[in-house]
């Protein structure tokens, strides 16, 4: 069977593409700190973990090297960029560098960068011995241009330049692994934001549309020939042939739509 760890997969992308690879057919470990309260189904194995903490990270993966013969497919999903937004009443994530709290620089490059850096290095050493992996690091366009703030573009562009630098040192092992953009995502945050007027979704992707998309590429015979590019997750959709759970083909964001 084949295996996949998820990160961050209480909510979100991360519960959407565990849901997704788990229908089909991985045994999919999902962890995050409230994963125990997820909705998820039983097939799932949820692992609590703090990412911040590289202990719990050990604990993981020893109770995963217990449970499998190695993972397949390693999906770099935690984040805590986008909570504490709003403070007393005061929209904060959207205010220039010397105005942020310091702690967005905790949620976003050490609950974000550095947890899947860690994350990542244990998953290699499996990986490099069995010659066979794929790595996924969840981005966004705003490792190339101005989004919200100055810590998320940061934040996004050391992940998409971690993420060649990975690829060039496991290219011979065989391991892949890619920056993976996901469009405007039906996430519990946004359509609660659209819900309020505030965004429109027309051109949107279900949480699962990102699982999807990473099955596909993980079966593709030419993943190799990916490993280390930044990918658009609608622009392998349209490649590769794979529609949302609706039905509907996202449209690819880029540089002027984003």
């Amino acid at each position: 069977m084949k295996t996949a760890l998820v990160t961050g997969a209480s909510r979100g992308v991360g519960r959407g593409v565990a849901l997704e690879l788990a229908a089909q057919g991985f045994q999919v470990f999902a962890t995050g700190r409230t994963i125990a309260t997820a909705v998820l189904p039983p097939s799932i194995e949820r692992i609590p973990c703090d990412h911040l903490i590289d202990s719990e990270v050990e604990r993981l993966f020893e109770r995963i090297q217990g449970s499998c013969d190695g993972l397949d497919v390693v999906v770099n999903s935690a984040w805590g960029g986008y909570e504490r937004m709003v403070e007393e009443g005061q929209f904060t994530w959207g205010q220039p560098f010397w105005q942020q709290p310091l702690h967005r620089w905790t949620s976003m490059m050490d609950a974000g960068l550095r947890a899947a850096f860690v994350t990542s290095a244990h998953a290699a050493k499996q990986m490099v011995v069995r010659k066979h992996g794929f790595i996924v690091n969840i981005s966004f366009w705003a490792a190339q241009k101005y989004v919200g703030n100055s810590i998320y573009g940061i934040a996004k562009a050391a992940t998409d330049k971690m993420s060649a630098d990975m690829a060039h040192e496991l290219r011979p092992s065989g391991v892949a692994v890619v920056s993976l953009y996901p469009g405007l995502v039906r996430t519990e945050a946004v359509m609660a934001a659209a819900e309020g007027g505030w965004l429109n979704i027309s051109n949107s992707e279900s949480p699962e549309f990102t699982g999807r998309v990473i099955a596909a590429l993980h079966s593709d015979p030419k993943l190799i020939e990916q490993s280390g590019k930044v990918l658009i997750a609608a622009e392998v959709a349209l490649r590769l042939g794979i529609a949302d759970v609706d039905g509907r083909q996202p449209n690819p964001l880029n540089l002027s739509s984003v």
